[in-house]
């Protein structure tokens, strides 16, 4: 297992997240694109999360909403302006509890092959200002990309092991 790696250079209106999995890329990129999958790693356990919309194609958009065990919700949404199978993909993102709109952050998500059935993944955020970038850091950004990735590792090692034990159309016509 990889640990997340985020970058923020001083200054810069971006940042940089990295983490490798041990899965293939399109088992990576189905993760992020399958509505079923996505719901199960993304965001911190002491969270719920309901999948309001989600169309994973250029021109799409989507809306999540996480609740905590108070019974406050978190609403997310964005735009998805490219899908590019199972390589990247290109998002806007914005949290919908600040107090004035319009802090929105250009993602890429890139997956990149490595050897052994590896992909190091790398998502660049894009903020409109420096202070914008600090503030998602600051927000607990780096802790909930954290557990997200950790239960991404769970779920995709969940996956590589059903992979295993179905049979291909061959094997099953040999029983």
């Amino acid at each position: 297992m990889s640990k997340t790696k985020i970058t923020a250079e001083p200054g810069k209106q971006e940042f940089f997240v990295t983490r490798e999995f041990d899965a293939s890329r399109e088992l990576v990129f189905k993760a992020h694109t399958d509505p079923k999958l996505y719901t199960q790693w993304l965001g911190p356990r002491r969270l719920t999360m309901r999948l309001e919309k989600f169309e994973p194609r250029s021109g799409g958009m989507w809306r999540y909403i996480h609740k905590d065990k108070d019974g406050t919700e978190y609403g997310f949404h964005g735009v998805i302006h490219e899908v590019l199978p199972p390589e990247r993909m290109i998002d806007t993102f914005e949290f919908e509890g600040l107090p004035e709109k319009g802090h929105v952050a250009l993602q890429t998500l890139r997956l990149q092959e490595l050897p052994g059935g590896r992909t190091r993944l790398t998502v660049q955020a894009v903020f409109q200002s420096v202070a914008d970038r600090d503030g998602m850091i600051q927000s607990g950004a780096e802790e909930g990309m954290n557990e997200s990735y950790e239960r991404l590792d769970e779920l995709l090692k969940e996956q590589r092991e059903g992979q295993r034990h179905e049979k291909t159309p061959m094997q099953q016509a040999a029983t």
